[in-house]
Order: C-alpha cells, then sequence, then structure tokens
C-alpha cells in the first residue's frame, strides 16, 4: 500500500475514545425519564455511532416530536453529569496521534458526535493539540450523517490551506466507510470499536491496535 496520504479523517466514539459507558448511562436515563422501557445495554451500544436522530427514529420508533423531546433529555444528562470528561482513550491512540501530528500530515476530526461535547473529549485528553481541523455534527443535528460531516471536515481542511486530494478515514463502523465512500476517499476499520461482525465490508484495511494504524498512514 503506498502512504501518500494528503490528510487524514478520524472518528471520535469508538476509534479515539471508548465514550459508550457515558453515552449508554444518559440514553439509559432519557428513556427511563420519558417513560420508555430502558432496552439492554447491548441495545443501548448500537447508538454509539451513527446519528443519534437516526437512531431515535430506526432503533426506537420515536416520532420527529418525540426524537426532538429525547434528544433535548439526552443531551442534559450527557453534559451535566460530565460523561464526556469520562470517556477513556483506546490503548495507543494518543501516541498513534501524536506521531500523525509530527509528521506533518494535516489531521482532522470527523464525528457524527456534536462539536462542543467531542472538543470536551479531546481536550480533557489533551489530544485537541494533533487536530488542524475539528468537524462534527451541527448542534440542531442537521448537519450529522457521516458523509456530511465529512464534506465539512474537507471544507475546513481547504480553508487552512490543506492538500485535500487525497484523503484517508479512520473509523470503526460501516457508517464511517459508508459515508467515505460518498466522497470517494478509502477507510481503515479498527475492530477495537463498536462495530458488529462484517461492518468492516469495503474498507481499505483492518487493524486490531492502535500501533498497527501507523505503517498505514505514515510515509513509506
Amino acid at each position: 500500500m503506498a502512504n501518500n496520504w494528503t490528510c487524514i479523517l478520524v472518528d471520535l466514539d469508538g476509534t479515539i475514545a471508548d465514550s459508550a459507558p457515558g453515552i449508554t448511562t444518559s440514553l439509559a436515563f432519557m428513556f427511563e425519564e420519558m417513560g420508555y422501557p430502558v432496552p439492554s445495554q447491548e441495545e443501548l451500544r448500537g447508538y454509539v455511532g451513527p446519528p443519534i436522530l437516526d437512531s431515535f427514529r430506526d432503533r426506537a420508533g420515536f416520532t420527529a416530536i418525540e426524537s426532538a423531546q429525547a434528544l433535548a433529555v439526552y443531551r442534559r444528562h450527557y453534559m451535566e453529569g460530565n460523561n464526556a470528561h469520562g470517556s477513556d482513550i483506546f490503548p495507543g491512540m494518543a501516541k498513534v496521534l501524536k506521531k500523525l501530528y509530527k509528521s506533518g500530515i494535516p489531521l482532522s476530526l470527523a464525528t457524527s458526535k456534536p462539536e462542543f461535547p467531542a472538543s470536551v473529549i479531546l481536550d480533557h485528553a489533551n489530544l485537541t493539540q494533533y487536530f488542524r481541523v475539528m468537524a462534527g455534527a451541527s448542534i440542531d443535528e442537521i448537519r450529522s450523517a457521516k458523509k456530511d460531516v465529512i464534506a465539512e471536515a474537507l471544507t475546513r481542511l481547504k480553508m487552512i490551506g490543506a492538500d485535500v486530494s487525497n484523503p484517508v478515514m479512520i473509523g470503526d463502523r460501516d457508517y464511517d466507510i459508508e459515508g467515505a465512500a460518498e466522497h470517494g476517499i478509502p477507510t481503515i476499520y479498527v475492530e477495537w470499536g463498536y462495530g458488529n461482525a462484517g461492518e468492516s465490508e469495503g474498507s481499505l484495511a483492518v487493524v486490531s491496535k492502535a500501533e498497527e494504524l501507523l505503517p498505514l498512514l505514515l510515509p513509506s
């Protein structure tokens, strides 16, 4: 594999940060607060990764009004409970991001999490310094699909003068692979995240440890 990437897009939940515990705790609170049965932990983990309003519609069967109410309850609990601060960084990812930063290849966050809680996670772990650009869901969730987040990341990279002619995506869900493919961008799939069996299909490569990313990303 020729490593001549001009910029690297990186997912957050399940790729950099083990944010599922905080997310599922706030989701469970939301279901209980709104008077719905609380799904199992396994079911709640399925909400981690995709745009949350899509999950409310597709998994919980919520109407648009119910989804808006659920989002407000979930976000309030997530932020007031400091659940973003409790996200551990997956082993080796901090070192990988630091080495990529030192290589000079521009890094952009590309997450379906809204940008403020995403920045809280990275700031708490002292990782913000490694990213030239941070792109996430808009606060109104209009921009939340991964293809739209990636489009925003590329736009912001262009605005700072970065070369976006040969980008690569790093992610843990099929949503990352599919969203990147919409822009003709290949994805390296990480196995330590929240993806299910078969979700790596269509990826450029699959890695099981963070350090395995470096030979695939740094210039040969």
